[in-house]
């Protein structure tokens, strides 16, 4: 087997004018044993509220080893206000303000790293999610091939909408490990427990309290008419399990039909996952899916 280059931990600045000037990003690169070449995309992964970029390289949960091993160059990149990246101030919505700050992030990562490839894929995992959407709406002006969301939704249980309106008025908060497991992670037969949850601890991380808020409320009020706006392949996996998202057969379908625009839509429910799919027993059929989706975006049309 050939061996795979490892993981590069890098710091962006980005320099051109824009959203993002000035403002650095964090988060891992990973690029094949072969450069890429042809019909590839550059996946770029976000994560979701609570996780760094290392959501994504958790061993044997490993996003950027399957990509590679699969010849994909991928990047998981750190959201403003994780793990060094540069915060920013939330506004009417931090995830709106997120999409518009990695729209012009990831403009200068493909300039950097997009080199052989078609273009740009996106995955997104819960807020991560969210914003994947919210710049896949916004037709950026990069080559974006299509997106890949998982753990969001449309609605959220009404306890969810009312408790996180009043956490108490900090900047960030910390969520116990042991209150996260509570809700990531399906029941035990899921998941290795002999590895999960403990492994996933390596990633967890405090949040800003604003996207906390802003998923669970402002999100909910937008998602639709953000969705309609997405025009390109889209990719949605629901946990059947999830405590997050008030889940079933008839939200998927809803949640499906809001990419009104977008030419192909594939969404349904992952059976036997809670909420971080990624971390689950269904983890790599997830991550593997999602990749061939990306790689089945680049194939081209016939020639005009």
């Amino acid at each position: 087997m050939t061996e795979l280059p490892g993981t590069v931990e890098f710091t962006h600045v980005t320099t051109g004018p824009g959203a993002a000037e000035g403002m650095s990003v964090t988060g891992k690169l990973r690029l094949p044993a072969v450069p890429a070449s042809g019909d590839v995309p550059l996946v770029i992964a976000v994560h979701g509220g609570t996780y760094t970029a290392d959501y994504f390289d958790i061993p044997g949960y490993s996003l950027l080893d399957r990509a590679a091993a699969a010849g994909v160059p991928v990047v998981a990149i750190n959201r403003p206000g994780y793990a060094g990246s540069t915060p920013v101030e939330p506004g009417d919505s931090i995830i709106l303000k997120n999409a518009e700050v990695l729209d012009h992030v990831i403009g200068e990562l493909w300039a950097a790293w997009g080199e052989g490839t078609r273009g740009v894929f996106l995955i997104g995992h819960s807020i991560g999610g969210a914003v994947v959407t919210a710049i896949a709406a916004s037709q950026p002006s990069w080559p974006l091939l299509g997106i890949a969301v998982s753990g969001c939704l449309l609605e959220v249980p009404a306890q969810m909408r009312d408790g996180f309106n009043e956490l108490p008025d900090i900047p960030v908060i910390e969520l116990p490990s042991v209150m996260k497991d509570g809700v990531m992670f399906g029941p035990d037969w899921t998941y290795d427990t002999a590895v999960m949850p403990q492994a996933s601890h390596a990633s967890d991380t405090t949040i800003p309290r604003a996207e906390l808020i802003d998923i669970n409320n402002g999100w909910i009020d937008r998602v639709r008419s953000v969705a309609a706006k997405v025009a390109v392949p889209v990719q949605a996996r629901q946990a059947e399990f999830d405590a997050l998202w008030i889940t079933d057969a008839r939200q998927m379908a809803d949640f499906g039909a809001a990419f009104s625009s977008a030419p192909l839509v594939d969404a349904r429910l992952t059976g036997r996952a809670g909420h971080c799919i990624d971390f689950h027993r269904a983890g790599a059929a997830l991550q593997l899916g999602q990749l061939g989706f990306a790689l089945e975006c680049c194939v081209p049309g016939p020639a005009a």
